[in-house]
């Protein structure tokens, strides 16, 4: 069944993307106000990059920079992270062949083609940015982070985020993921109203070794 791939119908300025990202504050929602005004992208080829980046993990589908978009504004770091976006934006591609990005020509096509399902337009197009990103991108830094256990930063907060959710949940606070619940029982004895005291303390004998 062909699979979804992301595009855009001009990658010319996916590096130019990137590099202003870097250089600009961070801001609270990446409208397209945003992009043409801050980072002086401005043209209607232009607008498709908000979508690139939410397939990429950096903004949420509210246009909210995610944890993963902070990794952009370090230079060390940010390569990996992008990497990381291709890998789950063209994740029908890695099934298929896990070298992908290191695949080139008619063999890059190909692979494309059969994935996508999509005409030769298309394929070209969906090639283009996927090249475009991998020049952007550090696979081979990501491929030693993995072998050695590594975590980039934007894992590193997410595994914050969950042991946070972890311990709330463990104090019986909210959480994101659920509530504790708690159970609290009310238990009424009625005593008869001429009863011994003998009687008396064999009911609450009796009720004792019950809860024991």
């Amino acid at each position: 069944m062909p699979q979804e791939l992301p595009y855009l119908p001009t990658y010319k300025n996916v590096g130019v993307l990137f590099e202003k990202i870097r250089a600009a504050k961070v801001p609270e929602s990446f409208t397209q106000k945003y992009l043409n005004e801050t980072l002086g992208l401005k043209s209607s080829g232009d607008r498709s990059l908000i979508t690139l980046l939410k397939s990429l993990g950096f903004i949420d589908n509210s246009g909210r920079p995610t944890p993963r978009y902070a990794a952009l504004k370090n230079e060390k770091v940010a390569g990996i992270e992008i990497a990381r976006g291709v890998r789950e934006a063209y994740e029908g591609l890695f099934s298929a062949n896990e070298n992908a990005h290191k695949l080139e020509g008619q063999e890059l096509k190909g692979l494309v083609a059969q994935v996508a399902g999509s005409d030769s337009g298309t394929t070209s197009k969906i090639v283009g940015t996927f090249k475009a990103l991998l020049a952007v991108s550090d696979f081979e830094s990501d491929s030693l982070l993995k072998e050695e256990g590594g975590e980039t930063t934007a894992e590193k907060e997410k595994k914050i985020d969950k042991e946070k959710q972890a311990d709330e949940v463990s104090r019986g606070g909210m959480s994101f993921q659920g509530m504790r619940p708690e159970f609290h029982y009310n238990i009424q004895i009625h005593l008869p109203s001429n009863g011994s005291e003998e009687t008396y303390m064999n009911i609450f004998n009796a009720v004792r070794k019950v809860f024991k």
